[in-house]
C-alpha cells in the first residue's frame, strides 16, 4: 500500500477497498483529479484507489502530476536528542529539493547543513519516502527521501530565517510527542516509524 498527504487528509493505493475511506476502483487517471476533488471539498478525510495491478496505478499516479523531489533527515547527536525545526507555526525537519544532478544523500546533507548550520555530518541510513500534495497552480506530488543522520559536532544549531526557519532545537525523545500534536502527518509517520513512539 501507498500513502500520499494531503494537507490533514490522505489518498491510499491499496489492492483492495478500505472499510474506513471512500473507495475508488480504479479505470482512468482523471480519477486521480477525482480522488483531491473529494478530499477539498466534500469533508472526505481519506480516499483509497484500489486495483488489483496497484504498482502500475501507483506509476501512473506520478506520471499525471509534476514530481518535485526533496530529501532530508532525522539528525541525532551523541545525547540521544534529535533536531528538528520550527517553520511556518509548525514542527518540521529539515529537508528541501534536491538540485539537479544531486544524488538524495547529497541534498539530504547540504539541506541540513543550509538549514541549521551544523557540520559535518554523517549519513547512517536510507529511512523511507513521504509523499504529499500540494496545489500550485496545479497539483504537485513532493517526495521526500529520509535519511537517519548522525551530527557530533558541538556547534550550536542556527536557523535559516531566509527560508523562514524560525527555531532549531535539539529534543529528547520523551519530548516529541507534544512538538507531532503541532506536525505534518507525513513528520508524524516518519518520526512515529523511526522513534516507535
Amino acid at each position: 500500500m501507498y500513502k500520499v498527504f494531503f494537507n490533514e487528509s490522505s489518498l491510499t493505493f491499496a489492492q483492495e477497498s478500505k472499510p474506513a475511506a471512500k473507495n475508488i476502483l480504479f479505470h482512468h487517471e482523471s480519477q486521480f483529479d477525482e480522488a483531491f476533488h473529494l478530499l477539498s471539498n466534500s469533508g472526505v478525510n481519506h480516499v483509497n484507489i484500489f486495483s488489483d495491478n496497484i504498482e502500475e496505478v501507483w506509476e501512473k499516479f506520478f506520471d499525471y502530476f509534476k514530481l518535485i523531489r526533496a530529501a532530508g533527515g532525522i539528525v541525532r547527536n551523541p545525547k540521544d536528542e534529535y533536531l528538528f525545526i520550527y517553520r511556518l507555526g509548525k514542527w518540521d525537519l529539515p529537508k528541501g529539493k534536491m538540485e539537479e544532478g544531486e544524488t538524495t544523500e547529497e541534498s539530504a546533507i547540504r539541506e541540513i547543513e543550509e538549514e541549521c548550520s551544523i557540520t559535518p555530518l554523517e549519513l547512517k541510513r536510507f529511512l523511507m519516502s513521504t509523499y504529499h500534495i500540494y496545489f500550485q497552480k496545479e497539483y504537485i506530488i513532493k517526495q521526500t527521501f529520509w535519511y537517519e543522520v548522525f551530527y557530533e559536532g558541538t556547534e550550536t544549531p542556527q536557523p535559516q530565517t531566509e527560508e523562514g526557519i524560525e527555531a532549531v532545537v535539539w529534543k529528547k525523545k520523551e519530548e516529541i510527542a507534544e512538538l507531532m500534536d503541532n506536525s505534518y502527518p507525513n513528520i508524524k509517520l516518519l518520526v512515529n516509524n523511526y522513534l516507535d513512539l
